[in-house]
């Protein structure tokens, strides 16, 4: 059912660069870049549905989605917490409670949560004991 997710920023070759380190924790990732119109975009493509970020169209500035996360799968327990420590390394910002087990209605789940550079709240996430 999805194609993609794209999160807007105000540094596009800093967040090529945090997202290259960030999702190559998850496995092989392929990295395109784009320019249409004078917006640049960059696409990381790996097995699943397509993540981007771009220059807003429009002109004006970035912004996080208030409310918003975008969850990324992870294999292993210890995959959400390298997939956390890359991010912090590469200049995201952790949020929430530390890596780890959560007890949830939907059964337990490994979780991390950070920001990244421009704001955007992610998710790391692998279900399971």
């Amino acid at each position: 059912m999805l194609n993609h997710f794209m999160v807007g920023t105000n540094d596009i070759d800093n967040a090529k660069e945090f997202y290259t380190k960030v999702l190559g924790v998850l496995g092989d990732v392929k990295v395109m870049e784009n320019e249409e119109k004078g917006t640049k975009r960059v696409f990381f493509m790996g097995g699943g549905p397509l993540f981007a970020v771009t220059q807003p169209a429009n002109g004006q500035a970035a912004s996080a989605a208030n409310g918003g996360t975008i969850g990324f799968k992870c294999d292993s327990p210890e995959q959400v917490k390298a997939f956390h420590d890359t991010a912090i390394a590469a200049g995201g910002t952790s949020i929430e409670d530390p890596p780890g087990r959560r007890d949830t209605t939907m059964g337990p789940l490994h979780l991390c949560y950070f920001r990244d550079p421009d704001g955007n709240k992610i998710c790391g996430i692998h279900s399971g004991g």
